[in-house]
């Protein structure tokens, strides 16, 4: 088929073409396909997509004609270091720019608004790889995280009760909770091209919860329980676990009220022979190995096959945890991200 000159179109017809491509491509259809339908390459396809994930349909809207060419200039010094230092500290959309992410793109337009050079995309990009920035995924935090509090806890607070348990010939052990629920969907599923599929759901929704712990070297332990988490629960959970411990437990756990609680305190101080208590700071659950293990338990117990009732949402929840636990190297690996090394 003859590729059309997409440059040709005019403006509006081209925000529209790319609009309805990326979302064809989105509910399933090909990139191949879509280029054919459109009368485009496969490459326009590719980028129109990048663009969408990167920036929305903003970026989708506002992208140029072709390939943009700029006007030759270069940036000096001072400005190429003010550019560098916006893309470490600040985030797009704090900039006001219509992007999520730090893409070329971005980075073009945000030259573009402080200097009013109009570089071309390829040298935006050459400036950035001599800045030494590569594309990467980034992590999610929460706003209320605080950076002194995550450097003292895996410089300072954590080598310390890493220290303490070596003398007291304890066991660190990392906790905490998660909810499952019967409409919880996750992955992606076959369907005709171009037929977004529809996942039957029933108004009974029905769910269990699951406590676990894990230490860096592949154990696990975890208590399933239907009730909503209270102190009791708490408490019911470190009993099982001290009781099948051969040596003292340190247990790292987040903020969570019932963690806090006045009855767990006054439980652990009357089993303090046998289990001690660390929090890890606020809004840092990429500090917690064990969320790791939520994940591969929503991805897996859920995503793969769907329960038809709470007994059997159970039964999927405890025998891929009791696989886990006969898979102590699978436990191990949750604690090679790069954001729990500290803790390896």
């Amino acid at each position: 088929m003859k590729k059309t000159d997409f440059r040709k179109f005019s403006t509006e017809v081209q925000d529209e073409m790319r609009v309805k491509a990326v979302d064809a491509v989105l509910n399933g259809a090909t990139i191949r396909s879509v280029a054919k339908i459109f009368g485009v390459s496969r490459q326009y396809v590719g980028k129109w997509v990048d663009l969408f994930e990167n920036g929305g349909l903003a970026a989708l809207r506002g992208a140029k004609r072709g390939r943009p060419t700029g006007d030759g200039k270069k940036l000096k010094p001072w400005q190429a270091a003010q550019i560098a230092k916006a893309v470490i500290k600040r985030t797009p959309d704090v900039l006001e720019l219509p992007f999520a992410l730090w893409t070329r793109e971005a980075v073009q337009q945000l030259i573009y608004r402080r200097f009013d050079i109009d570089m071309a995309i390829t040298t935006v990009g050459n400036y950035l790889r001599n800045w030494g920035f590569t594309p990467q995924k980034p992590v999610r935090r929460a706003y209320e995280q605080n950076p002194a509090a995550i450097k003292q806890w895996v410089e300072v607070d954590y080598p310390a009760i890493k220290a303490l348990a070596k003398k007291e010939n304890a066991e660190i052990f990392w906790g905490d909770e998660t909810g499952l629920r019967s409409d919880y969907n996750i992955g992606t599923s076959f369907s005709k091209k171009g037929q977004t599929p529809v996942i039957p759901g029933t108004g009974k929704r029905f769910g269990c919860n699951v406590i676990s712990a894990i230490n860096n070297y592949g154990s696990m332990r975890f208590m399933i329980f239907e009730t909503n988490f209270v102190t009791k629960t708490f408490v019911t959970f470190l009993r099982q676990l001290i009781a099948r411990a051969e040596r003292k437990i340190f247990l790292i756990v987040d903020g969570h009220p019932v963690h806090k609680s006045k009855k767990v305190r006054v439980w652990l101080d009357n089993n303090k022979e046998n289990i001690s208590l660390f929090f890890l700071p606020g809004y840092a659950p990429e500090l917690n190995p064990d969320e790791l293990l939520n994940h591969d338990l929503k991805r897996n117990s859920l995503g793969k096959r769907r329960a038809a009732n709470k007994k059997e949402l159970v039964h999927n929840t405890r025998s891929h945890l009791m696989r886990r636990q006969g898979e102590p190297d699978v436990i191990q690996n949750l604690f090679k991200t790069e954001h729990l090394n500290y803790a390896a």
